[in-house]
This record gives structure tokens, C-alpha cells and sequence, in this order.
């Protein structure tokens, strides 16, 4: 979905934004995860997270947490960044299909997509969300070229495309 291509990391800008009180790149990018339920060993530096609280409260820390077996993604709380942030903002202003919000929100979530963790929270429509992630991944890592294409030449077809799935032509963030 090359529209979701173009999107994708626009949740950066919120460094931007003094009102989202960012403090610096550490809190907009990088891997995300649930929280709620037990840090698994699969994220990266896992050690790290025994200096989070969460990691020490009983109703947090065990292996389902505040959540239930197979409640879905979608009920799942994820750490804040830039794919959360911007999932949220166009979730409710646009037409996206569930896989392109799905690639939004999840493709920086490498226990799960990549590591196989977190599938015990799974409902029956994350396992076509993950295979759309999957699909996308390769995209987002390994698409970059020194090759700079023609704005002029690109930007009708792009123009469409954002009004196609962003039919209220301004967004909230």
C-alpha cells in the first residue's frame, strides 16, 4: 500500500509539536511493545525494563496482565511513539483499510512481527494483520536510494492518492 509507504513515519513530526511535551528522540522512535502484561524477553535490551516499575507490580508483570488470551491488538495498549501517535491521528480521519493501519501502528513492534512474541494476545483478524505487516517490513527498512525521484513528477499521483484516503483534506494532529 504505497499510500501507507508515504505516511508511515509522519508520527515523527510530533517532535515537532511543543504541545506533546516530546523530549528528544529517545521518547518519538524505536521499538515498541505492550504494556500491561509482562515484558517479554524478545524486546530488545530486555534487562532494561527491570528498572520499570510495571516489571514489579503483580497485575502488570505476569504473562497476560490486564489483558485476556486472544483480546486482540486491538485492545492492547502499546508503548507511546511515533507509530502510536500517528495511528491514532488517522485511524478516525481517514479510509484506510485495517492493514495499512495495521502497518502504521505495529511496524516498529519487533517482538511480535519479527520475534514471534505476544501471539498468546492474538484475536483471529491479527493473524492477517501480521502478514500485512510482514509484507510491509522489507519496505521500511530496506527501501532507501541515493536516487533522488522528481517531486514535479511524482506529486499528482501521490496528491490522489492522499485525497482518496484522506477525504477531509485536513488532519488533526
Amino acid at each position: 500500500m504505497q499510500v501507507t509507504g508515504l505516511i508511515h513515519d509522519l508520527g515523527k513530526l510530533m517532535l515537532f509539536f511543543p504541545e506533546l511535551e516530546t523530549q528528544g528522540q529517545w521518547d518519538v522512535v524505536g521499538d515498541t511493545f505492550p504494556v500491561g502484561c509482562a515484558f517479554d524477553r524478545r524486546i530488545i535490551l530486555p534487562d532494561t525494563f527491570a528498572l520499570n516499575p510495571d516489571s514489579r507490580n503483580a497485575a502488570y508483570s505476569s504473562k497476560f496482565g490486564i489483558y485476556t488470551p486472544g483480546c486482540g491488538l486491538d485492545n492492547v495498549m502499546l508503548s507511546w511513539g511515533h507509530d502510536e501517535y500517528l495511528y491514532h491521528v488517522v485511524r478516525d480521519q481517514s479510509t484506510l483499510p485495517d492493514e495499512a493501519l495495521a502497518m502504521i501502528r505495529y511496524h516498529s513492534f519487533y517482538p511480535w512481527h519479527r520475534e514471534g512474541a505476544y501471539r498468546e494476545l492474538m484475536s483471529p483478524k491479527d493473524h492477517d494483520m501480521l502478514k500485512a505487516v510482514q509484507a510491509f517490513n522489507p519496505y521500511d527498512l530496506y527501501s532507501k536510494s541515493d536516487d533522488v525521484p522528481s517531486v514535479e513528477q511524482l506529486k499528482p499521483y501521490y496528491l490522489e492518492l492522499i485525497d482518496e484516503f484522506f477525504p477531509q483534506k485536513v488532519i488533526k494532529w
